[in-house]
């Protein structure tokens, strides 16, 4: 069924509804940053003469827009200045939407970020965080060549994958895998053939009330693909820099009583489930920011 409303007994998907609209003036406007291929790539930017730097990245299916209201409140609250990039394929108008070039190149622009970003800011901090399938990426961050460019991880409501053990079937009916593809490529890219990457992994079904043209509703398998934890337990394992996870009681698309235990196998991580919150508006909910900012701060 496309049934996409907030009946979520009836695993009809993500509330659309709870996600708080965003005034514009809240949203800093799009400035670039270069990636080693020469891309000019999207990125919005929170200040603040914080001495830590916060890169939070969207979740699937939009950009970094929502996050508005959370980054600016950090950065006024001097925890962190706040870098929100809109990933390679996402956003208002991405060279090829839903599509990167190969499977590791979103972990390779955030490097790119993060060097960006000490270089504006020398001596900075640097926390690599992200929401729901953004966490993921920061996982894979954190499980990859670039682990220690991080001083410090945020996961809000994170992705672990499909088969984790904190995902909910087709993350709670939003995300509508095709398994066939992605099983056939992940066979196949295990042989070193990666010429059908582009093909069509994921869709994901947005109500159209909650469209306005800029979100980015299909991906590609190599877009997918890197886009998600290779392996969440080995990826953190070993992870001694701080790592802070965040999860409404009420998420829909993933167990918050399972999160916890999915995360031991980073030693050095916190994790704090938030009453009455769902997925989408846990960035901006009431307690987050309070959280959030006291853990920057300790750091």
């Amino acid at each position: 069924g496309g049934r996409t409303g907030g009946d979520v007994e009836g695993g009809g998907g993500l509330r659309f509804e709870a996600l708080p609209a965003v005034a514009e003036a809240t949203v800093a406007p799009l400035g670039a940053y270069r990636a080693r291929d020469g891309a000019e790539l999207p990125v919005r930017h929170y200040p603040s003469d914080s001495p830590r730097t916060l890169l939070l990245v969207h979740g699937s299916g939009y950009h970094g827009a929502y996050l508005a209201p959370f980054a600016r409140r950090l950065a006024e609250r001097g925890a962190a200045r706040v870098y929100t990039p809109d990933l390679r394929g996402h956003g208002v108008a991405p060279a090829r939407r839903g599509d990167c070039d190969y499977v590791d190149q979103l972990q390779d622009d955030l490097a790119d970020l993060a060097a960006h970003v000490r270089a504006l800011h020398p001596g900075t901090r640097v926390i690599v965080g992200g929401h729901s399938s953004g966490g993921g990426l920061a996982v894979r961050f954190a499980g990859s060549g670039y682990r220690d460019q991080a001083d410090g991880y945020l996961l809000l409501a994170p992705f672990l994958g499909h088969d984790a053990p904190t995902t909910r079937e087709n993350a709670g009916g939003w995300a509508r895998p095709r398994l066939p593809v992605i099983i056939g490529l992940s066979i196949l890219n295990g042989f070193g053939i990666t010429a059908l990457n582009g093909a069509t992994a994921i869709t994901f079904d947005m109500p159209e009330a909650a469209r306005d043209g800029s979100e980015t509703l299909a991906y590609s398998y190599r877009l997918n693909t890197g886009y998600a934890p290779r392996d969440f337990r080995k990826d953190l394992a070993g992870l001694d820099a701080p790592l802070l996870a965040l999860i409404g009681a009420q998420d829909e698309a993933f167990h918050a009583e399972r999160l916890g235990p999915a995360l031991e196998p980073a030693a050095s991580a916190r994790v704090e489930v938030l009453d009455g919150v769902g997925h989408l508006d846990l960035p901006s909910a009431p307690a987050t920011t309070p959280l959030v900012a006291a853990w920057l701060e300790s750091l």
